[in-house]
């Protein structure tokens, strides 16, 4: 018998996720259902739950742009969904369903606490392969996430797009590099193409480039961190020098 995988959450903390048994309810605990936090009021501005986490970015950058903090939020939670849902299946060869009424968040906790999936993950089937699969536990996030963020706080849906590449090669270059360390080569090869099939598809298409080994992306657009207070230019900005 061959070894047994490790365990996805070795990699890091944006690849690990709670997923003790609840003993009550969880948002006694702080939690709320992740799906909570893509919701617009009435009035077309962000719901409770995406604007605290806007807010708490804003202040921990110190920034009083909102604009800047949203997009920065974004790129949070895309790294996130991104790392799980490539971590599993670079691994293991499956890819857990991260239904968003049924993953619970905790807006006040850093990665790993911040996600929690109580009991047993149940795995995607066969359609799509594994490359759709990933694309289906991300894009249930993803979307309705980039539809708040773009009408709640006037961020470019086109710069949040690049986000999500961004966000996605990042995941892809820890997963790699760790991989590599541990001589599991082909679960580096594996996690590769499916970034790269992620990227070969609207709405990522176009937002970047790929390159490998080891993976590095330019993508071409920006995230306006160089609007925060000290911040510069990303390794992968579009931008060669901040503007101003």
């Amino acid at each position: 018998m061959g070894d047994a995988p490790p365990s996805v959450a070795e990699v890091g903390p944006f690849f690990a996720l709670r997923t003790d048994p609840a003993t009550g309810d969880p948002r006694e605990e702080g939690y709320a259902p992740i799906g909570e936090a893509y919701r617009l009021t009435r009035e077309g501005t962000a719901a409770p739950l995406l604007r605290a986490r806007v807010e708490a970015v804003a202040a921990g950058l110190r920034t009083d742009e909102p604009r800047v903090a949203a997009s920065l939020a974004f790129q949070g939670f895309a790294a996130r969904v991104w790392s799980l849902a490539l971590g599993h299946a670079a691994l293991t060869g499956s890819v857990p369903g991260l239904r968003p009424d049924r993953l619970w968040w905790h807006p006040g906790r850093t990665a790993p606490g911040d996600l929690w999936w109580p009991g047993p993950l149940s795995v995607m089937g066969e359609p799509g392969g594994l490359a759709g699969q990933v694309g289906d536990a991300a894009y249930p996030h993803l979307l309705p996430l980039h539809a708040a963020v773009t009408r709640a706080y006037r961020v470019s849906g086109r710069l949040l797009w690049g986000n999500a590449a961004s966000a996605l090669a990042g995941s892809l270059r820890v997963l790699h590099d760790w991989c590599h360390a541990r001589g599991l080569t082909e679960a580096a090869r594996r996690a590769t193409e499916l970034a790269r099939a992620q990227l070969a598809h609207p709405p990522l298409r176009d937002t970047g480039i790929l390159t490998c080994a080891p993976p590095a992306f330019r993508r071409r657009s920006c995230c306006l961190y160089y609007r925060v207070p000290g911040g510069g230019l990303c390794g992968d900005c579009v931008l060669r020098r901040r503007p101003g």
